[in-house]
């Protein structure tokens, strides 16, 4: 393969690749996504080995910036035999892991019968709980911190990412300090036993029926193992895992022993919704160059609902729809006409620029929409928030006066604020679910366990 024709990055990988396993690689292909990442092919003298290289994502945006930490926890659970695939090393610059390319999809409309899906599903569940079994000294010595007590496995979640919500917080948040607040005044306190979890569970690859691997152990911790049952099915509104949640919930317990109480469930929705909003807080108050814009606004929109809609649940609200929006401004300003015209001269020939040329574009759908119900649902947020802070001049006073109010209020106020969360979402959701970045949001369901 002539490396020479690679860019200069691909070449470095190539180069620690042909190192690491003493063989020549034959084929580089760069994965569309958002993420940097490559399916590698290499020749060896055991014969060809095809990998995956993960790239780091060299953002400000995750609660453990080392690479290397998921690579060690893969390397851990294989060795105790999950089926993960084969770490080979790590690649300094770019910082990548070297992974074993397992076979397979993750998306089970491509089994073949609905009792094919029913069974990759279930066998998910048990190398979930094959996972939650596994003794955590294995963990500990990686570096993994072990929760004591009923309120450190509880908010094993909330620790991690704090300190990165500290850190890059620049504005008030009045709703995520709402979670906060609400999760560390309602700690299960029989839950004392912690387990590894992958803490964004649900994500496998399966091939003829089988599952083939587990993957994505970037925010991997030991916490409560009610949190994995959480995410797997937060994912499955979007990602489905092939069989209903019900039932699956209800498999788990058989093969555990222990009956999963979805109470508890919803108590680790809402903490990973928390964390994953306190995740993005910084990045779309203060954004970096080279952060995926778009994405971190459309994962944001769409994890504020998946939160209320919890929050909605442990409190006993029921939904609401906001009365319609009525701005009829025009959606284009000569400077969206700019930046319209500036996209279509871009060139789209690379995997880059064609990356490029989308997320301008939904950027430029998501301020067109902006432009003509902004106004309307500052508005409207002021005016709903006056019981709680008075009149407001603007939205930036709102935020501040709000967020003070929350951090000082006490736990009678939370239906009454949830609705007024809950309001100002729904509206956002009529203003933008056409477009890409709200399409997500649009999609989450109610109830998750339903």
């Amino acid at each position: 393969m002539h490396t020479q024709n690679l860019p200069l990055e691909e070449q470095k990988i190539v180069k620690c690749i042909e190192t690491l396993l003493h063989g020549t690689v034959t084929n580089v292909d760069r994965q569309v996504r958002w993420r940097r990442s490559w399916f590698v092919d290499v020749d060896t003298a055991e014969g060809e080995i095809k990998l995956y290289v993960r790239g780091d994502r060299e953002s400000d945006v995750v609660p453990f910036p080392e690479l290397k930490r998921e690579a060690d926890i893969i390397t851990a659970l294989y060795n105790q035999g999950i089926p993960v695939p084969k770490i080979y090393g790590m690649c300094e610059d770019p910082v990548a892991i070297i992974m074993q390319a397992v076979p397979g999809t993750r998306d089970v409309s491509q089994a073949t019968t609905d009792e094919q899906r029913s069974s990759i599903a279930h066998q998910y569940i048990d190398a979930m709980a094959a996972v939650h079994k596994l003794p955590l000294e294995s963990f500990a010595s990686i570096g993994l911190d072990i929760p004591q007590g009923a309120e450190a496995v509880a908010l094993a979640g909330l620790n991690a990412y704090m300190p990165l919500y500290l850190k890059s917080k620049s504005a008030p948040d009045p709703l995520i300090e709402f979670a906060i607040r609400w999760l560390k005044n309602n700690i299960p306190k029989h839950r004392y036993s912690p387990s590894f979890v992958a803490f964004d569970a649900g994500q496998f690859l399966f091939e003829n029926g089988k599952v083939t691997a587990l993957y994505d152990f970037e925010f991997a911790m030991v916490g409560d193992p009610m949190v994995d049952i959480a995410t797997m099915a937060m994912r499955d509104s979007y990602e489905p895992t092939g069989e209903r949640i019900s039932t699956l919930i209800a498999y788990y317990g058989e093969i555990t022993g222990e009956r999963v109480d979805t109470d508890i469930v919803r108590f680790h929705q809402i903490v990973f919704s928390t964390v994953a909003c306190m995740q993005f807080a910084g990045a779309l108050k203060n954004p970096k160059p080279g952060d995926p814009h778009d994405v971190y606004i459309e994962w944001d929109f769409a994890l504020r609902r998946t939160l209320l809609n919890a929050l909605a649940r442990k409190l006993g609200i029921e939904y609401l729809s906001p009365a319609a929006l009525s701005s009829q401004k025009s959606s284009r300003t000569a400077l969206d006409t700019m930046l319209i015209d500036f996209q279509s001269q871009l060139s789209d020939e690379t995997v880059d620029q064609r990356a490029v040329k989308r997320c301008l574009g939904r950027l430029l759908a998501y301020s067109a929409k902006l432009n003509i119900y902004q106004g309307e649902l500052d508005q409207c947020a002021m005016e709903e928030a006056i019981p709680f802070v008075g009149k407001t001049r603007n939205a930036e006073e709102l935020d501040e006066k709000l967020e003070q109010f929350v951090l000082q209020a006490s736990a009678s106020h939370d239906i009454a604020l949830l609705r007024y969360f809950s309001d100002q979402l729904s509206r956002r959701i009529l203003a933008l679910g056409d477009i890409e970045l709200g399409i997500s949001a649009n999609h989450i369901a109610n109830d998750i366990l339903d």
